[in-house]
């Protein structure tokens, strides 16, 4: 499902840091290496057809590399 991020990501969560992140092989090869974590948060997201709506979000993240591959996991409204 394609969404777009309207608003700041709040009440951020680590999840899993480094060798606790199963997909950690993967993401170094696709991105390079790098103090890999898996985060959690809630926003405001519009989804394709317009809606407006909180959701929760799982991203992965490294210093130097930024925010990649973003998932929306809940809706929460």
């Amino acid at each position: 499902m394609n969404f777009e991020i309207l608003g700041g990501i709040r009440d951020t969560e680590t999840i899993a840091i480094g060798n606790s992140i199963r997909e950690l092989k993967r993401l170094q090869k696709a991105y390079g290496s790098g103090r890999w974590r898996k985060l959690k948060g809630l926003t405001t997201i519009q989804l394709e057809d317009g809606t407006i709506c909180e959701a929760e979000i799982h991203w992965y993240e490294a210093h130097g590399i930024g925010k990649k591959e973003i998932k929306l996991k809940y809706i929460l409204e």
